[in-house]
């Protein structure tokens, strides 16, 4: 008997796509993209969206704690399919965020793909059918279901896992113990003492946000850091704002709706200065030492009020080590007499406040953590790949990816805002966009090419993580400063940022590298994408010659002759 054929006919049409499952882990910003560019470019598709949380949103969602906004201009901070000309902020809030974002959940219908209240809880690759099974546990009647999926896209995010400081005694505190991350809306600080325990960007929105209303604030700094100028400043004062008005008013929203060259001139203006100071995070740059400068002379006019805390505050690394934000009013509410900002460290938390490290009692009403999130990327459930390895183990060292958004030994498997893919600098939403477009591409392979998995070889992630360590070494990201780009550390690795500009991470992630990865075939036939040498039209009876219809037709150029007899290619 003669060897058995490795290749063989498969009894399909080399243009039909094989069904596909597919299982997105939130519905934040991720999910609600995926929701829409899936259906929209895969065929044959079967989606599900499993969202914890009772809404829609993310983080948008879930942070709702006074004065809580995004940190860069409104008008970047959408889909760049779905312009929203109604922004009421220059920097809008997460009420306003989250609504922008429910709207575009209702206008593309993607609630029928979206189950809320639901927790993915567990994760498993079965390396004999090809498929993920999945945990997950239902936050209503706690019942847990099982579910597959040919592909798993994580969307959970970064920034979703929030935990109370190790500090001693915090949870004997009498009065009211609130975290930014798990706010209760039915606080009413009006004449408390507050203690707002961090100043990262959540403690920079909180302090001046209830500071009317509060009768004093002490303020826990840990850290110094620098405060950004305004973005796009030139263009706030165009429209007449102002430093200190970030508001648009309904002649402003008239004017974006009516007048779209207009809007799309205001939109492109903030966006060409969010994407041209990538200069700024490299060590030694002219733009960097200036910004030094710059910086200082911006903090030192808003710290008017209490010159004495620039030295507090200003730090002896270069800006950008940290996560920047613009701060709007917060160097202002410091200067207030209502507010003290306290440095020394903090010894415990008794039952009336706190007592610091010099042994001073200082007596609160009230207690706010801003204190971020757990921001080591582990997974908050097991996710077990081939072999039953363990994602929490492969990543307990180094957090390694291909371009942050696949590892290898796990099939299928793709992670939106994943290790190292934030932004230092420019537009996250954008880039955000583009991983997603970067999956479809994924799914529409293994359906053009009849592939069973896919997952990047060892060798391209390795590549990938000794790229990011060399890039960041000439970056001030690598810099003596603590921050969750290194884990919350101040010399640990830059786990967190994308190695490279914005621009740069759209045209990394614009055409795929399909030599990177490592593939099964369905039926393990490798030529089985050619199918049975029909098309489905064919099959079906409904052929058509729309490839000479004139739209379809790629018409080239004609030359032109100039005067001397020379071709001239047209434009």
């Amino acid at each position: 008997m003669g060897e058995a054929p490795k290749h063989w006919l498969d009894e399909r049409c080399i243009d039909e796509y094989r069904p596909l499952r597919v299982i997105v882990i939130g519905a934040g910003i991720s999910g609600i993209l995926a929701s829409i560019r899936l259906p929209q470019k895969i065929a044959n598709l079967s989606l599900q969206v499993y969202e914890k949380n009772a809404d829609v949103g993310g983080t948008w969602f879930e942070n709702r704690y006074p004065g809580c906004a995004c940190d860069i201009p409104a008008h970047t901070y959408q889909a760049t399919f779905e312009p929203n000309h109604e922004w009421s902020q220059f920097y809008a809030s997460s009420q306003e965020i989250h609504r922008y974002w429910k709207k575009v959940v209702a206008k593309y219908d993607c609630g029928k793909y979206i189950k809320l209240r639901h927790e993915v809880n567990g994760a498993t690759w079965d390396d004999r059918t090809g498929k993920w099974r999945v945990s997950i546990r239902n936050l209503v009647d706690h019942t847990v279901v099982e579910d597959s999926c040919d592909v798993l896209i994580s969307g959970t995010g970064a920034l979703n896992y929030w935990k109370w400081p190790d500090i001693p005694g915090l949870h004997d505190f009498g009065g009211k113990l609130l975290h930014s991350a798990d706010w209760d809306e039915e606080f009413d600080w009006t004449g408390k003492r507050l203690a707002v325990i961090g100043n990262g960007s959540s403690g920079i929105q909180i302090v001046p946000a209830m500071l009317e209303k509060s009768v004093h604030i002490d303020h826990y700094v840990r850290g110094r850091t620098w405060l950004a100028p305004t973005f796009a400043r030139e263009k706030v004062d165009q429209m007449g704002k102002g430093l200190d008005n970030f508001s648009f008013t309904q002649e402003d929203i008239a004017r974006f709706k009516d007048d779209p060259a207009f809007y799309e001139r205001f939109r492109k203006d903030i966006e060409l200065e969010l994407q041209s100071v990538h200069s700024v995070t490299i060590k030694g740059s002219p733009e960097q030492l200036g910004a030094v400068e710059l910086f200082t002379e911006n903090m030192k006019r808003r710290l008017a009020g209490k010159p004495e805390l620039l030295e507090t505050l200003l730090p002896s690394f270069p800006p950008v080590c940290r996560r920047l934000t613009p701060g709007p009013g917060y160097l202002e509410a410091l200067a207030s007499p209502k507010v003290d900002v306290i440095t020394t460290g903090i010894k415990q938390v008794v039952e009336d406040g706190i007592v610091t490290a010099d042994g001073q009692h200082h007596p609160v009403d009230a207690i706010i953590c801003a204190t971020g999130f757990d921001t080591t990327f582990s997974p908050r459930f097991p996710i077990l790949g081939k072999n039953g390895l363990s994602l929490s183990e492969k990543w307990r060292g180094v957090p390694s990816t291909y371009l942050s958004l696949a590892t290898d030994d796990f099939p299928n498997y793709f992670i939106s805002l994943g290790p190292n893919s934030a932004l230092g600098t420019g537009n996250l939403l954008l880039l955000i966009e583009k991983v997603i477009d970067y999956i479809v591409l994924c799914l529409q392979k293994m359906q053009r090419d009849n592939i069973k998995s896919m997952s990047p070889r060892s060798s391209a992630v390795e590549g990938f993580v000794q790229y990011c360590d060399l890039y960041f070494q000439t970056t001030v990201f690598s810099l003596d400063c603590r921050s969750w780009y290194k884990g919350g550390t101040s010399d640990g690795r830059v786990s967190a940022l994308w190695p490279g500009s914005s621009l740069h991470a759209m045209q990394a992630l614009a055409h795929p590298r399909w030599e990177d990865f490592l593939y099964d075939y369905e039926n393990e036939n490798a030529c089985g994408w050619i199918g049975n040498g029909w098309t489905v039209k064919e099959k079906t009876k409904q052929v058509n010659v729309d490839y000479l219809n004139y739209d379809q037709i790629d018409f080239p150029p004609l030359p032109l002759v100039g005067e001397a007899g020379e071709n001239r290619a047209l434009g």
